[in-house]
């Protein structure tokens, strides 16, 4: 049986930050254009943080019952190490998944906006078959794709959307830095993964690039955010904050570059997130005060 310890890292906390850097991003967007409410806000930040977590249960039970979680480098797999039951994790990543739903049909009600249920109903989808089915997207190098779309536009314009009634181009702008942000994780888990996954017949896309390439594509995808800092400031001054990131994201992106592998990349993981989080939460906070 797991232990709350171990049901707490199955959830991936080192994630979390592609869940709140999306809601504080699309709320400094909001707040830069005259609308801010706070309750859309907690909402939209309940929907965020229920999907990241579902999504990583279904993760780990869905590669845990293919067997591709079995020899892993990284955080612990609650099916792959044998610690929990795969019906159990199944379990956990519905309940965190139905909590999701249900924050987003009251986020749905409470902004007046129904149209967004088909919006929330389309991300759990996702959410589920990103490994889950019998053709997960995210065994096709489709994964980053997914994560720009749904971390990035949906969820910065969706929770800006929620409070002002539009997507203002601070919010686009916004959306952009997050989402190439939020790939940048999951490149940096991808590739140190790399090796397992081609072993398991999981093509992610660090696979299908191969190592080199995948190197160059998480470059790309920390510098042209912290390019759009400066193309939000030529709006927004306050904008510039974002470039605070800098401190978290060079150290990784130095390690990325010079070749490292395996569990030498575990910490990219982390400042990675950490970086999204700084970059979202100081682009928000420049934002609101321009």
């Amino acid at each position: 049986m797991a232990t709350v310890t171990e049901w707490v890292e199955g959830a991936r906390p080192r994630t979390l930050p592609t869940a709140v850097a999306p809601v504080l991003a699309g709320t400094g967007a909001a707040a830069g254009v005259g609308g801010f409410d706070p309750l859309a806000a907690v909402l939209a930040l309940v929907v965020s943080v229920s999907l990241v977590v579902g999504v990583n249960y279904a993760n780990d039970y869905s590669d845990g019952v293919r067997g591709t979680d079995d020899d892993r480098v990284g955080p612990l797999r609650l099916v792959g190490s044998g610690a929990a039951q795969p019906y159990k994790v199944k379990r956990a990543a519905m309940l965190c998944l139905g909590l999701a739903a249900a924050a987003g049909v009251a986020l749905s009600l409470y902004s007046g906006y129904w149209w967004l249920i088909v919006v929330g109903a389309v991300c759990l989808l996702g959410a589920w078959f990103y490994t889950g089915g019998s053709r997960p997207y995210g065994y096709r190098g489709l994964g980053e794709v997914a994560v720009f779309v749904f971390f990035g536009p949906v969820a910065v314009l969706g929770t800006e959307y929620v409070q002002t009634g539009r997507a203002s181009g601070l919010g686009i702008g916004a959306s952009v830095g997050v989402g190439l942000l939020a790939c940048a994780v999951l490149v940096a888990n991808n590739l140190r993964d790399v090796g397992s996954d081609a072993e398991t017949g999981k093509r992610t896309l660090a696979v299908v690039l191969g190592d080199r390439d995948t190197r160059v594509l998480y470059a790309a995808l920390v510098v042209v955010p912290l390019g759009m800092t400066l193309v939000l400031s030529l709006r927004a001054w306050g904008a510039l904050l974002g470039l605070l990131a800098l401190i978290l994201l060079v150290p990784g992106l130095r390690r990325v570059l010079s070749g490292a592998t395996g569990p030498q990349l575990i910490p990219v993981l982390r400042d990675t997130a950490l970086g999204l989080l700084v970059w979202g939460a100081a682009t928000a906070l420049g934002l609101a005060l321009t």
